[in-house]
């Protein structure tokens, strides 16, 4: 694994966290020194190990490529076909990580498909989690965590429900497109007669060694977002995005080391958005658009003078600007690690694009992360006129499994 790997906080190449909606402003700055950027014919060989404390895909910086995918567990399927197919996944992902064929073909048919063949790792990552219909479909209702309680409702909510929440939900991220999808179309295999797929979504970021050096990427609003994140050197860092190993009253103990996942489908009103003037859109975020910094000044890691007045006496950086309302001192110290992918879908009709942001976000617990945040954008964030939350997940993560573990174990063979 590459030290500029180990080093970067998830989203440092490639975050647009801009919370559009519930990001705080920023997706991911590199924890530590810039370094050299990675030539692009290593990064096929960067590598990251499936088993550990915590699954991976949470804090790994934000690779180029990503699908989403949700499933439903089909009529007749309980704890023990569960079971089975968290085995099969986790095997898979497993293989697939190491940059090998996969190890039972896929499900059937009985061979790797070799969408992958000639590529490494590129740093492949797959995350398992849990929706709150899980515990029902298994009737393991006394082991649900109290944080997986539903969602409250938003005014900015457009939500699809056929391309929301759901039973079970992977999380796939590779620097490589053809990596990411043969890992969608293994898992989607590996399925079987145990569970269907509810929806899926694609996402992309900046691929590594596209900038000069290790750099904080812009969203598809061409804004640069990515300073506020909890970084690793920060002492709450773990106890903001993860369940503690000794989990408290309410949390069962197989999330220990675990996290919670929000995810949100947020459509960018990007004609409406482009029709801004620069100047009108940096009153919007709060920040410069050439280089992120606050518009009280400084560079993009310049802490905001919240109080500092223009020379007409108004604040410099406006009551309702994005970075303002969202920044964790504006909400109780409320924060989470944004780890989203963008997307694009086509163009409508009408030639408006159906594109945004596939914001993923990971805290301790939901109430103390991404609730309390998004509750504060919801009563005048100043993006809210630019962006559409069209579906919504939230979904409980267990820690990592350990050698001989399949991802899950803990709850499904408790």
């Amino acid at each position: 694994m590459s030290r500029r790997r180990l080093l970067g906080t998830a989203g440092a190449a490639g975050a647009v966290g801009l919370a559009l909606g519930a990001v705080g402003g920023a997706t991911g700055y590199a924890a530590g020194s810039p370094e050299p950027v990675t030539a692009l014919t290593t990064i096929g060989t960067d590598y990251l190990p499936f088993h550990g404390v915590h699954q991976p895909g949470i804090t790994t910086p934000v690779q180029a490529s990503g699908h989403l995918i949700a499933f439903d567990l089909l009529p007749g399927a309980g704890r023990k076909e569960a079971a089975a197919l968290l085995r099969r996944w986790s095997a898979s992902a497993r293989t697939l990580m190491a940059g090998e064929p996969a190890t039972n073909g896929g499900g059937a048919g009985g061979h790797d498909t070799g969408i992958a063949l000639d590529a490494g790792p590129s740093s492949l990552t797959v995350t398992f989690g849990f929706g709150r219909t899980f515990f029902d479909r298994t009737e393991l209702t006394g082991q649900r965590p109290e944080a997986l309680d539903p969602l409250p409702a938003f005014s900015n909510d457009h939500l699809d429900a056929g391309r929301s929440d759901g039973d079970l939900w992977i999380q796939i991220g590779s620097d490589d497109a053809l990596v990411a999808f043969h890992a969608l179309r293994t898992l989607q295999k590996d399925a079987g007669a145990a569970a269907r797929v509810r929806w899926q979504m694609n996402g992309f970021n900046r691929s590594p060694g596209a900038t000069p050096q290790p750099m904080t990427s812009r969203n598809l609003m061409g804004q640069i977002d990515g300073t506020g994140n909890p970084k690793p050197s920060e002492p709450d860092y773990d106890r903001r995005i993860f369940v503690p190993s000794a989990p408290a009253a309410g949390t069962p103990a197989w999330m220990a080391d675990g996290s919670y996942a929000v995810v949100r489908r947020i459509r960018m009103l990007l004609d409406d958005w482009e029709q801004l003037t620069v100047a009108r859109q940096e009153q919007v975020i709060g920040r410069r658009k050439a280089d992120g910094a606050p518009l009280t000044g400084g560079t993009e890691t310049t802490e905001m003078d919240l109080d500092k007045l223009g020379r007409d006496g108004s604040l410099v950086i406006p009551a309702n600007a994005h970075a303002r309302i969202s920044k964790p001192e504006s909400n109780g110290g409320a924060a989470m690690l944004r780890r989203p992918f963008s997307f694009h879908d086509g163009i409508g009709d009408d030639g408006t694009p159906d594109a945004g942001l596939l914001f993923v976000c990971w805290q301790a617990h939901p109430l103390k992360g991404f609730v309390p945040v998004q509750r504060k954008l919801d009563r005048g964030d100043a993006l809210s006129a630019f962006i559409r939350h069209e579906a919504s997940g939230l979904f409980a993560v267990p820690g990592g499994a350990r050698q001989g573990e399949y991802v899950g174990q803990r709850l499904l063979e408790s």
